[in-house]
């Protein structure tokens, strides 16, 4: 209900869940869910043959909802540390009940988020406390404020988890109040699990004020009030209350007037917020968000490229070789250099020199102009 998901997209998120349950990834908040449906949108082909088909639209609507979820703050909300229920059952230093106000003047404003959470409370009470019957005290009573947020757009299987849990919960000595404005904002179903009613005043100024109000006197037992009016005329504190016998039968409808709350009405002061918060022996357990290591650092590190291995240390540049002066060429002998040039003018020499420029010559003229030599016959 809280991802808005058709029975296809509740399949595939169920194949998600048993994916990670089956490698051992824990998903502990959103950042690890969104990399489990990255991870099977991946490897669908390889995920579909173990556990069946994998749509990659039902992935990406997934998605797209765990989104919307984060944008509206469930990354802090649904992640770590968990609400331990045990800190809701509290006694004083003379054993009396604490009282535990959750601040959901931000929650209710995302109903979805809401309603799965009481939903998600109550059905973690069912699961952790021992059965005990009816007693003479109750270990818990929650009173949830603005009912009618639990229930607007809320599905079949919804109300049906909300009328079973209300219903066996009893049992594990937890009390439900829903407080609303009138009787039809709960759905009948969930309605005929509760007990007892305590019915302020009812003002009937428009035509559906006059309908809600007959609506709401036929689901008193009977009564020799004339409980139509009656309810119109109810002042500040006063209601009427009918409750569950020894016998499990309602009691007659009682006109009645509460002792007032020694409370305001006005919002609490934010520093006398952060005060009580800052006195309170369970800060050092909620204050600090927790992120263990889940399926999104497996995942993460799953797909990180290996570190590159370490070679050898690098060898220290050699210092250049001392480079040569060149040596200037040795200078002739006067002797070497009259031979030499004895030689150079001698008749040999100059025969051999003309020779060479003649044939060089005539090379250079082929070459140039294409000709070539006379074969001898």
């Amino acid at each position: 209900r809280l991802l808005n998901l058709n029975p296809t997209q509740q399949g595939v998120l169920s194949l998600v869940f048993k994916v990670a349950d089956d490698r051992g990834l824990l998903l502990l908040d959103l950042k690890d869910l969104r990399a489990m449906l990255q991870h099977v949108g991946t490897n669908a082909r390889q995920f579909t043959t173990e556990y069946g088909n994998v749509s990659a639209a039902s992935i990406g609507a997934i998605q797209r909802a765990v989104l919307e979820i984060d944008q509206q703050g469930g990354e802090a909300f649904l992640g770590e540390p968990m609400l331990d229920i045990d800190d809701l059952l509290q006694t004083d230093s003379k054993g009396r009940g604490v009282v535990n106000v959750l601040v959901a003047d931000q929650l209710v404003q995302q109903p979805k988020l809401y309603a799965t959470f009481l939903l998600w409370m109550l059905s973690e009470l069912y699961e952790r406390l021992p059965e005990i019957g009816d007693p003479e005290k109750p270990t818990l009573v929650f009173f949830f404020d603005e009912a009618h947020l639990l229930f607007d757009g809320a599905s079949k299987a919804f109300l049906q988890a909300i009328a079973q849990t209300v219903r066996l919960v009893r049992s594990k000595g937890v009390g439900v109040f829903f407080v609303t404005q009138t009787p039809k904002d709960v759905p009948g179903d969930v309605l005929a699990q509760l007990g007892n009613r305590v019915q302020h005043a009812l003002r009937a100024f428009t035509p559906d004020d006059a309908k809600a109000l007959k609506a709401t006197v036929s689901t008193f037992p009977h009564s020799p009030y004339d409980l139509e009016e009656l309810l119109t005329q109810l002042g500040i504190g006063e209601a009427v209350i009918t409750v569950l016998s020894d016998r499990g039968a309602p009691t007659p409808v009682a006109w009645t007037r509460l002792r007032a709350p020694q409370t305001r009405m006005a919002p609490t002061d934010p520093a006398t917020v952060t005060e009580i918060i800052d006195g309170s022996s369970l800060k050092a357990q909620y204050a600090e968000a927790v992120d263990r290591d889940s399926a999104y650092e497996r995942l993460a590190a799953k797909l990180a490229p290996p570190p590159a291995p370490a070679g050898p240390a690098p060898a220290e540049p050699e210092a250049p070789a001392k480079q040569r002066e060149p040596r200037p060429p040795s200078q002739p002998t006067r002797d070497e250099e009259s031979a030499l040039e004895k030689a150079v003018r001698s008749p040999a020499a100059k025969q051999f020199a003309r020779s060479a420029a003649a044939v060089l010559g005539r090379e250079i003229t082929r070459s140039i102009f294409g000709t070539s030599r006379r074969r001898r016959r």
